[in-house]
């Protein structure tokens, strides 16, 4: 009688509802078991830990079964949460909490997929974890707080499985660490396990062609990377000085070769190129013509070469293995020539070195067991092989599109890229962003086409039939980059995330459009250099019985090839060249002097006045001209007669010491630089306009990445000469915006030193430049205008 009576309270005490459950399943529904709410709280932790984790792991795949496979695990989801909904008095709190639980997952899952841009943004990451919203203080959210708990053990999950290597790379979230290291899945992006499994029907074709394209002796990669120096030669290359020759070519005009090492003798010009005398490998010979088409069609009409002049010249010392240093890219006329040139020598020198791999796999998986032999020395002391430097994502774009196309030999063959989607989000741009009313020059809309980002890097993994973008960089081929991109990667000393033991290995370095890296930071090009091509400080997994002696006896920077180009000759990118390049090959710099110059563009007639000022020595230049401006210069303009008076200063440093000088002497200035707000920048501009400002203190930097034209210049001082040399041509050409209509009184001075001879030859011509520093003296120069 007692277990009825109890029954019946029981029953009493229950709702339709929990009545419903127990006639249906025979026992009372978990969720008012007072014994089971600890395993309700660990089921629900476990499900939200394997969702958010299978959520993860879903990136890789495409994103149409990505987003099948999301809606069933958030139905699911949906579903068990739906099953602890009991009593309808707690219904409309309960879905708020679902709600808010659902809110939270989302932002989680937000924060973990776009905590960062870049890859290997710890610090980004680290403050998006943070970024989690703490219920209020009296709040009681179960779903809340099992949210967050949830979120604290997935975070826990995924540190152990960083810890044990697991492959974070292509979640952007996640640290710096991630970007580089694949312990635990590097059999999936290694090279010997990629070929052999995804190209295993072809892979007798590799060995086979690797063999027969690699054994000729007149194949400059094998040429190249099979010569062993000697420690005498090495000691030749650091110690003494380079001998030059000169050579004249149809296309690129006056070369300078230059080389420590007695035997190798200047290059002569091809007039016709062989495919088949350019050891190609394979699939280039036949796509390239094809995606090389479009320039060849603008040069040669009746012919059919596979390179244009420009091209065959460039990739003919390309292949050589050379040092080059073009100073005339343009990225109105020639840019994309050249891109397609050293990205068909990058693919080509990646696809050998490879194909060499493949090919001792196979002779070492047939050999007899117990056998050593030296003869497999085919690797370096780290993976990545080239490294391309671009100042903005457009041009990282445009080199993986050229890669594509390389490796597409028809159209039935694609190959397959992975990671192509998010690829083409970060690096692509949006049309619509770009206001449709701004006019500026035509060198301004090639330069800063496209997405202009300059904080980026990725790694570029190449097979025959597949290309994995975002690959860890120590699983990468080929690493595509920015100058800040290396530069937060490499790190400063002290530091405690820095990595640069990728660079170790690297054979060839391509750096494109030098000449803005003068215009965004210079210094982050010379911490690079300095960090390229040494030993590492761990071994990251190399097979030492496969790394060549080269690598091992740390001379890899001895037969490291640089390829530089730039819109412009200047004393800094000069020095990268000439000291930072150690190829036992030699160097080829292409020297040709201008003839013209700028000043001929100049359509406003004005007097220029070109003042020499004496300095010592190249580092007293800065001091020297700071007086030399302030004691001669600057004294003839402080009249009011002399009033919308520009200074045009190249150097931010200068500018800032300028401006201090100015605000203490009390002059009437205003001042314009590249950290410049835009209200700060209409009102200079107003002021200098109208008069009520005498003087205008304007930064190079500035006017290359903005181009607005400044009205009511009367006066123009140069206070250094521009480092682009058309950039003084569109600066006086400023002058005629000016409705005044006295042209008598417009003037024109410049300052220049014995040091600034390219700059100046730039400017005026070789010939006056040479008449100008034997003089010694002021020259005044007529512009009559075009």
């Amino acid at each position: 009688m007692g277990k009825r009576r109890a029954g019946r309270e029981l029953l009493r005490s229950l709702s339709k509802k929990q009545k419903r459950h127990l006639r249906e399943f025979g026992e009372e529904h978990p969720f008012y078991d007072k014994f089971a709410g600890c395993l309700v709280v660990l089921l629900l932790l476990l499900l939200h830990s394997c969702f958010h984790f299978q959520s993860e792991n879903s990136d890789k795949s495409s994103a149409e079964s990505d987003s099948e496979t999301e809606l069933e695990q958030v139905s699911v989801y949906h579903k068990l949460l739906a099953t602890l909904k009991t009593s309808p008095e707690s219904e409309s709190e309960e879905e708020e909490d679902e709600s808010e639980s659902e809110e939270a997952g989302e932002s989680e899952t937000e924060m973990d997929s776009d905590g960062s841009q870049e890859i290997g943004e710890a610090d980004e990451g680290e403050e998006d974890k943070d970024d989690v919203q703490e219920p209020e203080e009296g709040e009681s959210n179960p779903f809340l707080s099992l949210t967050v708990t949830a979120k604290k053990t997935t975070e826990q999950t995924l540190g152990q499985e960083q810890a044990d290597g697991t492959d974070a790379s292509c979640d952007p979230g996640h640290g710096v660490i991630e970007e580089f290291t694949d312990v635990k899945h590097e059999s999936e992006f290694s090279l010997e396990t990629n070929f052999m499994e995804e190209e295993s029907g072809d892979c007798s074709a590799d060995r086979t062609d690797g063999n027969s394209s690699q054994a000729f002796s007149g194949d400059p990669f094998k040429q190249h990377m099979d010569k062993e120096l000697e420690e005498k030669e090495v000691e030749k290359i650091t110690t003494l000085p380079k001998t030059s020759s000169q050579s004249k070519w149809p296309r690129l005009g006056q070369l300078t070769f230059s080389s420590t090492l007695d035997k190798h003798k200047p290059l002569k010009a091809d007039k016709e190129v062989d495919m088949k005398q350019l050891y190609l490998h394979k699939p280039l010979e036949s796509t390239w013509p094809k995606v090389n088409k479009q320039f060849v069609s603008l040069v040669n009409k009746e012919s059919d070469p596979p390179f244009t002049p420009l091209q065959r010249e460039l990739f003919c010392i390309m292949n050589t293995y050379r040092d080059l240093f073009y100073p005339e890219r343009n990225a109105l006329t020639n840019g994309e020539e050249i891109r397609h040139a050293y990205c068909l020598h990058a693919l080509n020198h990646v696809l050998k070195a490879n194909a060499q791999v493949l090919s001792n796999n196979a002779k070492r998986r047939d050999q007899k067991p117990g056998t050593d032999s030296d003869d497999y020395r085919d690797q370096g002391l780290t993976r990545p092989k080239v490294l391309m430097l671009v100042p903005f994502r457009e041009c990282a774009l445009r080199i993986v599109h050229t890669f594509i196309s390389l490796l597409e030999v028809n159209d039935k063959r694609k190959i397959d890229v992975s990671n192509k989607k998010r690829f083409k989000g970060e690096f692509g741009s949006d049309p619509e962003e770009k206001p449709p009313n701004l006019k500026r020059p035509e060198d301004y809309e090639a330069v800063f086409a496209g997405n202009i980002d300059d904080h980026f890097r990725i790694g570029v993994a190449i097979l025959q039939k597949s290309m994995r973008l975002y690959a860890p960089f120590y699983s990468s081929d080929i690493i595509i980059a920015s100058p800040l991109g290396m530069r937060t990667v490499i790190g400063a000393e002290g530091e405690k995330k820095r990595d640069f033991d990728f660079l170790s290995s690297i054979e060839v370095l391509i750096i494109d459009q030098a000449d803005i890296y003068l215009m965004q930071n210079w210094e982050h090009i010379l911490h690079l250099m300095k960090h390229i091509n040494r030993l590492p400080l761990e071994s990251h997994g190399v097979d030492f019985s496969r790394v060549r002696m080269l690598n091992l006896n740390n001379w890899s920077k001895y037969y490291r090839q640089t390829l530089l180009f730039s819109a412009l000759q200047d004393p800094q990118i000069n020095s990268i060249f000439n000291k930072h390049c150690f190829n036992y090959v030699g160097q080829v710099a292409v020297r040709n002097v201008p003839l013209s110059g700028s000043i001929s563009h100049v359509v406003v007639q004005l007097p220029h006045v070109f003042r020499r000022l004496e300095a010592e020595s190249l580092t007293s230049v800065i001091e020297t001209r700071f007086r030399f401006f302030t004691d001669k210069v600057l004294p003839e303009y402080r009249d009011a007669i002399m009033s919308h008076t520009l200074i045009y200063v190249p150097s931010y440093f200068d500018y800032v010491r300028l401006r201090n000088y100015f605000k203490k002497e009390d002059l009437n200035f205003t001042h314009i630089c590249e950290y410049t707000k835009k209200a700060g920048v209409c009102r200079a501009r107003r002021f200098f306009l109208k008069g009520e400002k005498q003087f205008l203190l304007f930064t190079e930097r500035f006017h290359f990445y903005k181009r607005y034209t400044i009205k009511g210049i009367r006066n123009l001082i140069f206070y250094e000469l521009p480092t682009y040399s058309h950039f003084y041509s569109e600066i006086c050409n400023m002058m005629k915006a000016t409705d005044s209509g006295v042209d008598a009184t417009w003037t024109c001075t410049v300052l220049y030193s014995k040091y600034d001879a390219q700059k100046l030859a730039a400017v005026v011509g070789i010939d006056r430049t040479a008449q100008m520093l034997q003089s010694k003296k002021d020259v005044h120069l007529f512009v009559t205008g075009e």
